[in-house]
């Protein structure tokens, strides 16, 4: 029999309606995994079995009485851990948060996985406010990648891109305000989308304000299209949330990019990039001419963004942390509290000042879109690096956005993008494309990404971390 933790979402779906697997078997499958291999993976920072095995039962109710719930019905998932979770912890990776209190609210995205039937399988790691693009903090320790234990699995919604990767779930939860759910895609092989912004609501509001979304992860583009669809639904919460766009983002997945003008971008102009990650982006680019799409080098040249970033940032690390007293402050992770000191500095003009760069920006690209469906680029300038660092090895620049520049442009524009599988380097570590598209053009971005999935199928590709334990 097949091992319900190599199936996808789509897969689980399936085998339940051919009466193959059970949502309680494969709930405890999910959950025999997470215990043989989170120590090492330090994916979860919190567990909860007896919960997680109450709704596998009741889901496995709803399907022997013929009345699945929703679209995930019996479907475990992955939540990161900022996402509020009636009856968990929400800990944000902070120390100074206590545990030991009443939980009783569910965030959109949570209350949409339930309203689904989805099987919540436990909280995943992330570190303090998602503030940068690697997982660890001084709470949880270090999160490292399935593909090589010795490397981090990005971030900041790391821990759900290990769990992912390792087949501790098969779907999960993200965030993005600089590349949080497109970093830990590319660094573990996997499929992913920051959507336009708005696309998914948010609540409580993250303190990067409009820099950040929340999205899907998952192996294969077609589960991030169908969780996509569960998470869009609009929730009053968020007063920025975009209305409902009527699409299933599941429907047209595999009409292919026939006639689409695609064009590629190696450095967007200002970025410099590892060599094998060069190479491995520029042939998946090619590629899609043989799918009967118009591919071009990109006439794109962006002005470096980061400063404007790393203003709204940082301001951003200064509001998520301001009611913390000086000795709560003290257990940080010295990094955020340097940015977060920094940030509390800056101007209300400063902050304008950012803005107006980009809306700059936004205005650049949005002219760039009027000839062009879709822009291609890596997903990360680096190959995945050792864990517990911020930046690699030797890297002139100690703060995480200097090699996370080709994501958080996009977060600044506030434009889909996507991430899937394109190749690994001679170190057998994974490497990433990003595909752009316009404002809400988020189920062309997933169209996109999954011709090239069909072509170069190397989400069945899979780390041997666990064999034969």
């Amino acid at each position: 029999m097949t091992d319900p933790t190599e199936l996808t979402a789509t897969g689980l779906l399936e085998a339940y309606r051919a009466a193959e697997l059970s949502p309680y078997g494969v709930a405890v499958a999910h959950l025999e995994r997470i215990d043989t291999l989170d120590s090492t993976l330090n994916a979860f920072c919190h567990l909860d079995p007896d919960e997680t095995l109450d709704q596998a039962k009741a889901s496995e109710r709803r399907w022997h009485a013929g009345v699945p719930q929703g679209l995930l019905d019996g479907v475990p998932v992955a939540v990161k851990d900022v996402f509020r979770t009636a009856g968990w912890p929400t800990l944000r990776g902070l120390s100074s948060v206590d545990a030991d209190q009443p939980w009783p609210d569910d965030s959109p995205a949570t209350a949409m996985l339930r309203k689904h039937g989805a099987v919540l399988l436990g909280k995943t790691t992330t570190p303090e406010i998602g503030w940068k693009a690697v997982t660890d903090s001084p709470r949880h320790g270090i999160t490292r990648n399935p593909w090589n234990t010795e490397c981090t699995p990005g971030g900041s919604s790391g821990g759900s891109s290990a769990a992912l990767a390792a087949r501790m779930a098969p779907l999960a939860l993200g965030t993005d305000g600089g590349g949080s759910i497109r970093i830990p895609c590319s660094f573990c092989n996997l499929a992913g989308i920051k959507p336009t912004y708005g696309r998914v609501p948010l609540w409580p509001a993250s303190p990067f304000g409009t820099l950040a979304h929340a999205g899907p992860m998952a192996r294969t583009v077609s589960d991030v299209a169908l969780l996509l669809r569960v998470l869009a639904e609009p929730d009053h919460r968020d007063p920025l949330a975009l209305p409902d766009d009527g699409q299933t983002y599941t429907d047209g997945l595999d009409e292919g990019v026939a006639g689409l003008r695609i064009a590629y971008s190696p450095d967007l102009g200002f970025v410099s990039v590892d060599t094998e990650v060069v190479a491995l982006c520029e042939a998946a680019a090619r590629s899609f001419a043989a799918l009967g799409a118009d591919v071009s080098d990109a006439d794109l040249v962006i002005e470096d963004p980061i400063d404007a970033f790393t203003t709204l940032w940082n301001a951003g690390t200064a509001q998520g942390l301001r009611g913390l007293s000086h000795a709560e402050r003290a257990t940080l992770d010295p990094g955020l509290a340097e940015v977060s000191e920094e940030g509390a500095t800056y101007s209300a003009l400063d902050y304008l000042a950012a803005m107006d760069r980009r809306s700059t920006l936004g205005q650049q690209l949005g002219t760039f879109h009027e000839r062009v469906d879709l822009l291609v680029t890596p997903a990360v300038a680096v190959p995945p690096f050792e864990a517990g660092r911020d930046v690699p090895s030797g890297w002139d620049d100690p703060r995480w956005p200097s090699w996370a520049r080709f994501s958080f442009v996009f977060n600044l524009t506030q434009q889909p993008a996507a991430v899937v599988p394109c190749g690994f380097t001679e170190d057998g570590l994974p490497v990433g494309l990003q595909i752009v598209g316009p404002k809400y053009s988020d189920a062309l971005v997933l169209r996109a990404a999954r011709a090239y999935e069909r072509a170069n199928p190397l989400h069945t590709r899979r780390p041997q971390i666990g064999d034969g334990e």
